[in-house]
């Protein structure tokens, strides 16, 4: 039996997908999950907006004892909708089990590209 480690919410303050890329890589951002405990966890993710109401419906999987990057320039949700792009957004994280989350962004908006990643806010 694995020990589950984490948390079940997590925040995200600080989204937003460029659709400008201008190298091979396309600009986007994922949420990163470990799951260490023996039961797979359903991941639901709430995006809000400045000035619109928020967007649900999207929901992942992480199998028991392992990873999942969840790209959010893919993710679809239960409606159809996708994650509007050059829009700054907050994310909310629920999972049915404890789990880590990280978030990475990966910018190609220019030439020189970058990368930022963070762990997530944990919520007890």
């Amino acid at each position: 039996m694995s020990k589950a480690y984490g948390k079940k919410v997590w925040l995200i303050p600080d989204g937003f997908l460029h659709s400008v890329s201008l190298n091979d890589q396309v600009s986007h951002e994922a949420v990163c999950v470990l799951n260490t405990s023996d039961k797979d966890a359903v991941i639901s993710l709430t995006l809000y907006f400045e000035d619109r109401e928020p967007m649900t419906g999207f929901k992942a999987e992480c199998n028991a004892g392992r990873t999942h990057h969840i790209r959010l320039d893919r993710i679809v949700s239960e409606n159809g909708e996708k994650i509007p792009r050059d829009t700054p957004y907050a994310l909310l994280v629920e999972s049915t089990e404890p789990v880590v989350a990280q978030y990475s962004r990966l910018d190609t908006s220019a030439v020189e590209m970058a990368l930022m990643t963070t762990i997530a806010y944990p919520i007890d």
